[in-house]
């Protein structure tokens, strides 16, 4: 869970905009009287399955915020070791000493390797796309990365703990219905 004082600024976001969720997932009703909500709607059936879909797209979307937050989660250390590699490269450049490492070439199969000091890096940005840039511009740009990517992190755990409220909701909601044509049809049997 993100702690209080990291979605503070999350939720301070949400309020400017009136909404409850970055993603957008609906807010489920709470059915306060059972017997005021029946009144209006027929066929208890029908409502139940409108909330069980319900259900079934609330546990959709969070399927899918689990697979974003397992893909942030695995982002956001390889950000921070590629920035901790530009500050070493800086460093050896500062020293104008060599980096001797190993690099991987395949499955299990490594090669030595020996970096001058240099002033550029190479970045993956994804999509079969590399790209040169300068030490200072590929640090601007991994911070800001990173940044983005926790902060996406905090909103998806923002938006999970939402949606979990939704779903506790729902299921609710079915229950109290459910129970509440139970004890209607009991009653109409005892006439």
């Amino acid at each position: 869970m993100a702690s209080t004082a990291a979605c503070e600024p999350i939720e301070d976001s949400l309020k400017l905009t009136g909404k409850k969720s970055f993603a957008g997932i609906p807010e489920a009703t709470f059915v306060e009287d059972v017997d005021a909500y029946m009144k209006d709607r027929e066929g208890v059936e029908s409502i139940l399955r409108q909330l069980d879909e319900q259900h079934g797209k609330y546990k959709f979307m969070e399927l899918n915020l689990l697979a974003r937050k397992k893909k942030l989660k695995s982002q956001i250390p390889d950000i921070q070791k590629s920035l901790d590699m530009i500050q070493v490269l800086e460093a050896k450049k500062k020293t104008n000493e060599q980096i001797e490492t190993h690099f991987l070439l395949s499955d299990l199969l490594y090669s030595r390797a020996i970096i001058e000091p240099t002033d550029k890096v190479c970045l993956w940005l994804g999509a079969n796309v590399m790209l040169e840039y300068t030490l200072e511009d590929a640090k601007a740009l991994l911070e800001k990365n990173h940044e983005t990517a926790r902060k996406n992190l905090s909103q998806v755990h923002h938006d999970l703990d939402f949606l979990r409220d939704q779903m506790t909701t729902t299921e609710v909601n079915m229950a109290r219905l459910y129970n509440w044509d139970v004890k209607r049809r009991q009653a109409l049997n005892a006439k």
